[in-house]
């Protein structure tokens, strides 16, 4: 699978054997990690590729991807979809930079990319949450043209359809990120 282009970052979709070097801390002799990466949110997410590959195969394109900037190619964080579409095309997905990348309209930039791919891939809805208090995300989702949909005592939910369906296909609350 090919790394997708925007024109500040590379998202580089990761294989199995690049989630395993993250989890394990240690860069293969092609990866540059800014000071900070990996972050405690991109190793969680590698697990979950993995637990996703173990489970029901290697997801690609729908997987994790590691978020490059295309300047010096140092890794600044990551984002993906937490495994393939459901029944329905939906799926969901989550992203975090490190704390030195934030407030550079990264996250954005990335989840612009993220999300077009989804689109042209097929995907009817992307679903995403994030915490009451990361208000940040929250300017992230919105900016990017995702709804919010809901919310309970934890987490806001929030969606994009490109379906003339109800919300993600179904009515109802999406269903929170693992």
């Amino acid at each position: 699978m090919d790394d997708l282009d925007t024109p500040r970052l590379t998202l580089h979709p990761m294989s199995p054997t690049e989630a395993e070097r993250l989890v394990a801390g240690e860069p293969d002799s092609d990866a540059r990690w800014a000071p900070g990466y990996p972050a405690e949110g991109d190793v969680a997410g590698a697990r979950r590729y993995l637990g996703v590959c173990a489970s029901t195969g290697d997801p690609r394109p729908f997987g994790t991807y590691e978020i490059r900037r295309r300047s010096d190619a140092h890794a600044i964080g990551g984002l993906g979809f937490h495994g393939p579409a459901d029944h329905t095309g939906s799926v969901t997905i989550g992203y975090g930079l490190i704390p030195s990348a934030r407030g550079r309209g990264y996250a954005s930039e990335a989840l612009r990319a993220l999300l077009t791919f989804a689109r042209t891939s097929g995907i009817t809805c992307v679903r995403a949450d994030t915490d009451h208090d990361n208000t940040a995300s929250q300017h992230v989702l919105a900016a990017v043209g995702m709804q919010l949909t809901s919310e309970d005592e934890r987490l806001k939910y929030y969606e994009i359809t490109w379906t003339d369906g109800d919300r993600c296909g179904r009515p109802g609350r999406p269903s929170p990120a693992a």
